[in-house]
């Protein structure tokens, strides 16, 4: 089972980035998923979530109206699109899937079952 992320890069400040997360040998409409984040000499925090079919999605208040999670079951895969982006967003992107029963808010990363291996999204002048 493998969740592989990209998309990160460099950009400015103010300028917008799409990461991306792709599932093989896992069926991701079984599963709702969500991005978690972990700069340098920080704990990981989760960023955004989104429902199993894609009808709820859920975000930490910082990023509300910046960035946007968004899934294709069909392809496979999910994505965050992150606008407005910021000095403090610089951080290594990670996706992970939970499976669709687990209750609960989306935030504890002890619920995930499946983990990518993140993308470096830096936001620098």
């Amino acid at each position: 089972v493998q969740l592989q992320a990209s998309g990160g890069g460099w950009v400015q400040p103010g300028g917008s980035l799409r990461v991306s997360c792709v599932a093989s040998e896992l069926t991701l409409s079984r599963y709702d998923m969500s991005w978690f984040r972990q700069a340098p000499g920080k704990e990981r925090e989760w960023v955004a979530g989104i429902s199993y079919h894609g009808r709820y999605t859920h975000y930490v208040e910082f990023v509300k109206g910046r960035f946007a999670i968004s899934r294709d079951n069909a392809k496979n895969t999910v994505y965050l699109q992150m606008n407005s982006l910021k000095y403090d967003d610089t951080a290594v992107y990670y996706c992970a899937a939970r499976n669709k029963d687990q209750s609960g808010s989306y935030n504890n990363p002890g619920d995930y079952v499946h983990w990518g291996r993140g993308t470096q999204v830096t936001v620098s002048s």
